[in-house]
């Protein structure tokens, strides 16, 4: 039977709409715009273009990677056999923490319970002693004594096992998950307001308020294993630093040759520049900048205070990574942003000074036409 040809147009008509539709989507779907890499790349590429100078990519520095776990891992001192076993012998609650300890699922507990742990034997060994007083016990408030100050002097380590000890911390600052995204999906609110949390509690316990509910760590690490965002905007700040010095080259270079404007009057370029400028680098850059700052400030720089309150404890791989990979001291920060000579080799005083760098590039090159922002 033969199709009518009303049907064979009709055919061809809907074939024709659908492959429009997918082409709009496609084309939608592949927006440089929509991911980090391609968003910076692009950036240069347009800006060499208006600029008419051939950009030149530099290759991006190598992220820092958070030292391996048996590098971070301190040892954590035990009391003597015969110390515990004397004070597992007498009826206060004492008696009970050390015999979970003593069990076979105390001998391989995790660093969370490990501090959890600490905590309950000093608490413990607190009230025993002041019964121990009562009962005028010398042999053993001696003993509760030694153990207590030996706890307090060893809870940095437990605190630090905890913390840059676990396992859960290598997930949220791998750097195998690519880019910040430009959109994200799962805001940082959560993981921002844990960091916050947890840092004041470690402070807390580093102070001596020993008295400290740890019951939402747990959590915590949950989510430091679902998320790897830190590590993503380490990524992000090393591409933006190396973009942005890119497209500075860019503007310095033009800025070598004969003026954009003539006298300072705007004229065809300068519109094409100016309007190049304001979609894309104010347009679309610059909200990724912003939200990279916020999330460095939010996440990143509770996480570096985290650090930074336990540098006591600290192996050396840490403090090394730590230079490179968290956000220095703020003030250090912004006065390294606004010298351009100033090198660092931390990943975010090195995204600050691009920042810094590249305003200024915009700034002189806008002001041959009377056009600079903020004028």
């Amino acid at each position: 039977m033969k199709i009518p040809r009303a049907f064979g147009v009709v055919g061809k008509s809907s074939a024709r709409a659908s492959l429009a539709v997918l082409a709009a989507i496609f084309l939608t779907a592949c927006s440089p715009f929509d991911a980090a890499r391609p968003m910076m790349d692009e950036y240069v590429e347009r800006l060499g273009r208006v600029l008419e100078t051939d950009p030149q990519f530099s290759e991006l520095a190598p992220a820092p990677i958070l030292p391996r776990r048996r590098e971070r891992v301190l040892d954590m001192p035990e009391l003597e056999l015969g110390m515990l076993d004397f004070l597992s012998l007498y009826g206060c609650d004492l008696q009970f923490v050390v015999g979970e300890k003593n069990s076979i699922m105390g001998k391989v507990m995790q660093p969370l319970n490990r501090l959890r742990y600490e905590l309950r034997f000093i608490a413990s060994a607190g009230k025993c002693l002041q019964s121990s007083i009562d009962d005028g016990d010398e042999k053993l408030q001696d003993t509760l004594q030694q153990a207590i100050s030996s706890k307090r002097e060893n809870l940095p380590i437990a605190l630090w096992n905890a913390t840059w000890g676990v396992e859960e911390v290598e997930n949220l600052f791998t750097t195998s998950k690519g880019f910040y995204p430009v959109i994200a999906k799962n805001p940082l609110s959560d993981l921002a307001r844990e960091a916050a949390q947890l840092e004041r509690a470690a402070r807390s316990l580093l102070s001596g308020e020993l008295e400290q509910n740890l019951d939402f760590a747990g959590a915590v690490q949950q989510r430091w294993q679902a998320e790897y965002h830190a590590g993503q905007l380490i990524n992000s700040a090393l591409l933006v630093a190396a973009r942005l010095n890119d497209g500075t080259a860019v503007i310095k270079r033009r800025l070598a040759q004969r003026p954009l404007c003539l006298n300072g009057n705007p004229n065809n370029q300068s519109t094409i520049v100016q309007g190049m400028f304001i979609s894309i680098y104010i347009g679309k850059v610059q909200p990724y900048l912003a939200d990279l700052r916020r999330a460095r400030i939010e996440l990143l720089e509770p996480l570096a205070q985290l650090a930074q309150i336990q540098t006591a404890v600290m192996p050396q791989s840490f403090q090394h990574w730590q230079a490179l990979a968290l956000p220095a001291d703020a003030g250090v920060a912004s006065a390294n942003a606004g010298n351009a000579g100033v090198e660092s080799a931390n990943v975010w005083d090195n995204l600050d000074k691009a920042v810094a760098d590249h305003t200024r590039g915009w700034q002189k090159l806008l002001e041959q036409c009377g056009l600079r922002p903020g004028a």
